[in-house]
């Protein structure tokens, strides 16, 4: 019997105006089975019988500011933020709880308008770049960004969504 890798999603909804939650539910679900397919298959990450489970927070500018400010000492907003509930390396098998996905919506909505790209696009590629930071991945190094931006392309376009990178040198 083959295993098709899932993921549990909880979704809370802590600050700001978010619209429609079910929304945001569905297109975090489709991007995160997105990534945990192509980590399971391209990527060969193993992953147990049950599926793990991510939380999403819903955030506002104003709560990012002062998550970011209380864990990483930069009193600002930022779009996403990872808490992985136990550290792994890329490859390693995660146990039942990933972690914690946080958005600014404030910030998510300005940037995709810079970007010109819908704030739902913009909103799925950071899941999946939220998800990866969970699953052990970072982009400090530049050898370690490439690596993150190209399997973060790979699910993009396999959503059919645009290469956030494209002709830009790594984070």
């Amino acid at each position: 019997m083959t295993h098709s890798p899932a993921i549990s999603l909880a979704v809370a909804l802590e600050a700001g105006d978010w619209g429609d939650v079910e929304v945001i539910e569905a297109l975090a679900l489709e991007a995160l089975e997105a990534a945990v397919h192509d980590l399971a298959t391209i990527e060969a990450q193993p992953f147990p019988e049950e599926p793990p489970e991510v939380s999403l927070v819903l955030a506002d500018d104003a709560m990012m500011a002062d998550i970011n400010r209380q864990w990483r000492n930069q009193p600002k907003p930022t779009n996403v933020l990872s808490f992985p509930a136990f550290p792994l390396v890329p490859g390693g098998n995660p146990g039942p709880m990933l972690g914690d996905i946080i958005l600014a919506r404030e910030t998510i909505e300005r940037e995709a308008d810079d970007l010109g790209k819908s704030a739902q696009e913009h909103l799925a590629h950071l899941i999946i770049h939220g998800l990866l930071h969970l699953f052990g991945y970072d982009h400090i190094e530049n050898n370690d960004a490439e690596k993150m931006e190209t399997i973060e392309t790979r699910i993009l376009t396999s959503l059919g969504l645009s290469d956030p990178y494209g002709d830009t040198e790594p984070v």
